[in-house]
């Protein structure tokens, strides 16, 4: 006989053992929820007929999920945008314009690839896009090779925060609990702040570098940098401008209101099928590029499809053997209140990180921690949304799930499955050491766990942008005779010729 409480725990071990003997994550998913699910109907803690309830499941909340639409549009408008020549342009004007100063390579790289991030949305394009053009470039000009390797590691990983991000859009579908939902709109509303200043932090790093070690990174001779004035700044504009374009067919629609993420999306797409149209003299097969983008959606659409069913067949056994209990009284009894949940859960997540991708972390561990994180962090920001406690609970989901969007960047930056620097190994020159792509990225996952601690002491980073509606008014009584207060009591029996008072019951405690 197996008690009830020790099925949650055992669910994780058993996952954990599955996908070390090599199984993939979604089909691991499948087996420990199948596997647990035969333990629980022996064991009689439910029957078959509880089981109904992973195709209802699968056919309501993944397969007819609108909002699951936007990840392949994004996904094809990033996978155009990768190779349409945009990028070549951005970072080669850029480099001019800042290649005077000390670290001016390394300021151009953060820049784009921040510009990059609010278009493109994929770590991938953005990673061998530009270590392709600019790391050749930074070992020509005699910068330090970890810090070439990890800025251009870095900022390809901004993308992850940075709105349209598909993780932004993957966490507000999985943080949804019955006091409040994070939706699109807020998810990227809130994620402007910590990027900005994920950013500055970035930049200062350089600059800081700059000053102690000024031969780390040179700055390009005036010889070398061919456009000037009006020339120079026409340059950037050519590559800003068709950019700010997207991002506002992106964003703005969304944050205007006039179109959902879906609808967004697929904006975005025919905006990025236009931009290659525009710029096909660069292309050298443009139709070869558009077949490859839709087989390139085409596979991370059913990755992600295939996840999702997954971790709905784990998700569904795991709360009907009181999964969701077993959660809540481990993380909600932490010393430290919402503080120690909050410091927990992200060291949680960063070791999860080493392991798994950014998908499996947000459908496995999110759904089990959002009514966790509701309960404790609402009260936190009740004060900031006018005492509105749905808002509160709303915008304490927003806080957290861009808490782990800024902590699940360093998924992609440390080993074993940092997979930024496998892309940036990949298409590195053969001269530039694996030990170099490696110990070069250590800084910056450093400034992005600083990130996760600003982000975690200073809620109003994420939440200031957030709507803050009225607050909830409690009922009172109300007296509309306009008669004295002092009046005696109306007596017991009915007189017509009295006054009438109307009065509304307080709510009972």
């Amino acid at each position: 006989m197996i008690p009830l409480e020790w099925i949650p725990p055992l669910m994780f071990g058993g996952l954990v053992i599955f996908m070390l003997i090599g199984f993939p994550v979604a089909f691991s998913l499948m087996a420990a929820g199948l596997f647990f699910s035969a333990i629980a109907m022996a064991e009689g803690f439910f029957g078959m007929s509880f089981l109904q309830a992973i195709p209802q499941r699968i056919f309501g909340s993944v397969l007819a999920n609108d909002l699951l639409l936007a990840i392949p549009f994004f996904t094809f408008m990033g996978a155009i945008l990768e190779r349409c020549g945009l990028a070549e342009e951005m970072l080669d004007s850029m480099g001019q314009l800042f290649g005077r100063i000390r670290g001016g390579l390394g300021y151009s790289v953060i820049i784009v690839g921040f510009i990059l991030g609010a278009i493109t949305g994929t770590v991938a394009a953005q990673v061998i896009a530009m270590a392709m053009i600019s790391l050749p470039v930074m070992m020509r000009y005699g910068y330090n090779m970890r810090y070439a390797t990890g800025v251009l590691a870095a900022s390809g990983t901004i993308t992850q925060l940075v709105p349209p991000s598909l993780v932004l859009i993957v966490l507000a579908d999985q943080l949804k609990t019955q006091s409040g939902s994070a939706d699109v709109g807020s998810m990227y509303l809130g994620a402007w702040g910590p990027s900005l200043l994920q950013i500055a932090l970035f930049a200062l790093y350089t600059f800081s570098l700059s000053r102690i070690r000024p031969d780390y990174l040179p700055p390009v001779p005036e010889s070398d940098l061919t456009l000037k004035g009006w020339a120079l700044w026409k340059k950037c504009l050519m590559g800003i401008i068709p950019s700010a374009v997207l991002i506002f067919l992106v964003l703005g629609t969304i944050m205007a209101g006039i179109a959902t993420p879906t609808e967004s999306g697929a904006m975005g797409a025919m905006g990025a099928l236009l931009l290659a149209w525009i710029r096909r003299a660069s292309i050298p097969n443009l139709k070869g590029l558009i077949q490859e983008a839709y087989q390139n959606t085409m596979r991370i659409t059913a990755m992600v499809v295939f996840i999702l069913i997954g971790s709905t067949c784990f998700s569904v056994v795991f709360q009907g053997v009181d999964g969701g209990r077993w959660v809540e009284e481990l993380f909600s009894n932490l010393p430290g209140g919402w503080i120690g949940f909050l410091v927990v859960v992200n060291l949680f997540v960063f070791f999860l990180a080493f392991f798994l991708d950014f998908f499996e972390i947000a459908f496995i561990v999110v759904p089990m921690l959002a009514p966790v994180a509701v309960k404790l962090l609402s009260p936190v920001l009740l004060d900031s949304m006018n005492g509105n406690p749905q808002a509160a609970a709303s915008a304490a989901l927003v806080w957290f799930g861009v808490m782990l969007c800024v902590n699940m960047q360093t998924s992609f930056m440390h080993p074993p499955f940092g997979f930024a620097l496998f892309y940036l190994r990949g298409v590195a020159p053969k001269e530039v050491k694996s030990s170099d792509i490696y110990w070069g990225a250590l800084p910056w996952v450093g400034l992005q766990l600083v990130m996760v601690v600003v982000v975690m002491a200073f809620p109003a980073l994420v939440t200031t942008f957030l709507d803050k509606p009225a607050a909830v008014v409690q009922s009172q009584d109300f007296n509309f005779t306009g008669g004295d207060e002092n009046k005696p009591e109306a007596p017991s029996k009915v007189d017509e010729d009295a006054p009438v008072t109307f009065q509304l019951d307080k709510p009972g405690k």
